[in-house]
């Protein structure tokens, strides 16, 4: 019998299988850098796309302000674009230097940007509680759903009904009620008016995703469970929900930006003081005198829908073994 020496290579390559085979790299010594370069040269082509798309809006509107005419665009009575005044169109760079002025003429008034971010993060925290409120709704009608074919049949279609209510005609109804709830010491408050139409929003595009990823798993993984003699929520918890994640998470990105919108369209209807929404209206009031402080709030709200769509976007960084890819609801 011969004895093989353990210092020869060759039988440490064929113990490795395949990966020391001619021509096929071993993954853990070249995917990992390559896969990190390639997704490092995506999110800095998605930035790049982002600062292109901006900067283009910029041109397409100083653009349109030099070239067509005083008065807009009309086709006989008709105005089909806007007019191209500075009390109409502002200048973006006289917009953004408004943001570094103060609010008013007084001496201790904040500057412009300083009121628009605080009202900003005012909304963006009654959004947030909005939005864990449709979180838990919407999850949870797409458990009732997914567990049972008949509440699917039932409940869809009003889920999706529900969307077709005019926002600004329901807001002042959920005031009105919300100011008559008093349970013992506790008393409802204006801003959770705000942040249950903001859920009102929210919910809809939550509930759809979770109940698509909850049915996405094949038939044959749904036997294997079977097989194991795997009970509901262990399927759920190890199977249904681990095959949601693609689907969850841009429901959830969305249903953010839905909190955000609903919290200002609240905010205004409800006349709530200290949100992003009050500027609008309050800001809107004074343009004919200081035309690029109205685009203060807007340029705020943008800021602040981007920022809860991107928070909501860090859970993919949690649930990265999960989101091989993402798929629209």
């Amino acid at each position: 019998m011969t004895d093989v020496d353990v210092r020869d290579p060759k039988p440490a390559a064929d113990a490795a299988g395949t990966a020391s085979a001619p021509g096929i790299r071993s993954p853990g010594a070249t995917g990992g850098p390559r896969r990190g370069g390639a997704v490092a040269r995506r999110r800095l082509a998605a930035l790049g796309w982002g600062i292109f798309g901006v900067l283009l809006l910029v041109v397409l509107w100083e653009g349109y302000k030099l070239l067509a005419p005083a008065d807009g665009v009309l086709i006989g009575e008709t105005r089909v674009l806007p007019r191209t005044t500075d009390l109409a169109m502002p200048h973006v760079w006289d917009m953004l230097t408004r943001l570094a002025e103060p609010v008013t003429r007084s001496p201790s008034a904040q500057p412009l940007w300083g009121v628009v971010a605080l009202g900003a993060l005012t909304t963006l925290g009654i959004a947030a509680a909005g939005w864990l409120v449709g979180v838990v709704v919407g999850v949870g009608l797409a458990l009732v759903m997914q567990r049972w074919r008949l509440a699917e049949w039932g409940l869809l279609p009003w889920i999706v009904l529900s969307q077709t209510v005019p926002l600004i005609a329901f807001a002042p109804i959920v005031k009105s009620w919300g100011s008559r709830v008093e349970i013992g010491s506790f008393e409802w408050q204006d801003w959770m008016s705000v942040a249950l139409i903001a859920s009102y929003l929210a919910f809809f595009p939550i509930a759809i995703g979770a109940l698509k990823g909850l049915q996405s798993p094949d038939r044959i993984h749904e036997e294997l469970m079977q097989t194991y003699a795997a009970g509901y929520w262990a399927t759920l918890v190890k199977l249904r929900f681990p095959a949601a994640v693609p689907y969850l998470l841009p429901a959830l990105r969305l249903g953010a930006a839905n909190a955000v919108v609903g919290a200002v369209v609240a905010e205004v209807s409800t006349g709530l003081q200290g949100g992003i929404g009050r500027l609008l209206i309050q800001f809107a009031g004074q343009a004919s005198g200081d035309p690029a402080k109205a685009w203060g709030p807007i340029f705020g709200a943008v800021v602040l829908g981007l920022v809860a769509a991107g928070s909501v976007a860090m859970l993919g960084v949690i649930l990265k073994n999960y989101r091989r890819t993402e798929e629209a609801a």
